[in-house]
């Protein structure tokens, strides 16, 4: 039986399910971010609510529970794009499933309302099955690796697509 994916943003106020996926991520796959598991475990409920303030955070769930994730924050055009896509991960037993396809078909839906027509992303150079999901949905290379401030001696590629614009 096929799973619904539900894709929606999140608020300040679902700061708990947002750590939670956030935490499994970090821990599932610590070599996809620059973020440190044990440095976000200990940060508290305010440093949540905040983060949520500042970005969008958007959550992908089925009947099991949270099973994607990202996050939205507007950049200037040093970063070749309208917005830059963060923090991306789907759940393992998730993947392929189409997760990712339906978080970045939830930006293209809110181009009206937001400027998210450039979308622009970093994915470690060495991370192969994420540079190939973000190519299935249209992303392309941009410019040449750059060196992590994260991850001193780590290099990421940036990545870049335009949103198909809707007649809506």
């Amino acid at each position: 039986m096929n799973s619904t994916i539900k894709v929606a943003p999140v608020s300040p106020d679902d700061w708990e399910r947002v750590r939670e996926i956030r935490l499994a991520s970090l821990q599932a796959n610590p070599e996809a971010f620059g973020a440190k598991h044990e440095a976000e475990l200990i940060r508290p409920e305010r440093f949540w609510r905040s983060r949520l303030s500042n970005s969008d955070f958007i959550l992908a769930s089925d009947e099991s529970g949270d099973i994607g994730i990202m996050f939205v924050d507007q950049v200037d055009e040093d970063f070749a794009s309208s917005c830059w896509i963060r923090g991306c991960w789907v759940h393992p037993q998730a993947r392929g499933k189409g997760v990712m396809r339906a978080l970045i078909e939830y930006v293209d839906s809110q181009v009206h309302v937001k400027p998210w027509s450039e979308q622009g992303l970093g994915v470690w150079v060495d991370n192969y099955s994420a540079i190939k999901a973000y190519e299935l949905i249209g992303f392309e290379n941009i410019g040449d690796p750059q060196p992590s401030t994260s991850q001193p001696g780590k290099f990421y590629q940036r990545m870049r697509r335009t949103t198909p614009l809707k007649g809506n």
